[in-house]
């Protein structure tokens, strides 16, 4: 096996979160990384398979072999068409990684005949390397391949562990989902602008940098969220009566909850299904 300083890693799936994975790898391999690189993926992406080709990456290999890492990255739905292909890539020391939504650890267990499965919920801003990816690893995981599971995942941004499986689906609607929450804050925000009189272009920009700011605000100084809206809601202020309507019975709070639990319960359908 060759290690923890150099893992050869096998990819499966290279779609959106697949393709942030793997940017955020070619991206610690450019920086002198030592893990080896093959990609499976029927429908490549012209640009990252120039950037794959570049790190010396093997792309879609007729004969593979087995590795010390395979990463589960394709949609639930599809993982059964793929084990036949995968197990190619299974040997005595391989432990798998799984960005499914939703598929408990015993499934690609059983599917896989590996024991040693880590399941992870990384999200898009992986992609820049400001993702957050949370991870539980089966009983039979070591003390190395939790190592392992953090070496990759660095690069990505930040790592959490989670202390149980059954949390998973609540991560998947929070972390994972949560990117697509923001964008539609956003969206919704350049839409109300408009509403109100600002040209398309300029609401757009307003309300996405607002929102990137705000977070970055957030990350750099530390203080948490309730500490930041504090500041700027001024007593009988403009932001003080947006936040009476958006606090108020029906308003944001409500509708998050109840949105982040139909995903949880999505999440577990999957993993039923």
């Amino acid at each position: 096996m060759s290690g923890l300083d150099a893992p050869s890693i096998a990819l499966v799936g290279a779609g959106a979160m697949g393709g942030a994975l793997v940017r955020g790898w070619i991206e610690a391999v450019r920086k002198g990384g030592g893990l080896t690189l093959t990609v499976v993926e029927p429908h490549f992406d012209p640009i990252l398979e120039r950037d794959l080709d570049a790190v010396g990456a093997v792309l879609n290999p007729p004969e593979p072999g087995p590795v010390d890492m395979i990463v589960l990255a394709v949609k639930p739905q599809t993982f059964p068409s793929t084990v036949e292909a995968t197990r190619k890539f299974v040997g005595p020391g391989t432990r798998v990684m799984s960005i499914m939504a939703g598929i408990p650890i015993e499934s690609v267990q059983r599917a896989l005949g590996v024991q040693r499965v880590i399941r992870c919920v990384p999200n898009t801003p992986a992609r820049i390397g400001r993702g957050v990816t949370a991870y539980v690893c089966a009983a039979e995981c070591t003390a190395e391949d939790r190592q392992l599971v953090e070496q990759l995942l660095e690069p990505l941004g930040t790592v959490e562990p989670i202390a149980a499986e059954r949390l998973m689906d609540v991560v998947t609607a929070v972390s994972g989902s949560g990117p697509a929450y923001v964008f539609l804050l956003a969206e919704v925000l350049a839409a109300a602008a408009e509403q109100e009189g600002l040209d398309r272009d300029t609401a757009m920009r307003l309300a996405s940098r607002t929102v990137a700011g705000a977070g970055a605000l957030m990350l750099e100084t530390g203080e948490t969220a309730g500490e930041l809206r504090k500041q700027v809601t001024s007593p009988g202020g403009t932001t003080e009566a947006a936040l009476d309507v958006l606090g108020g019975n029906g308003g944001l709070a409500p509708l998050l909850r109840h949105a982040v639990s139909a995903a949880a319960a999505r999440s577990r359908e999957l993993g039923r299904g």
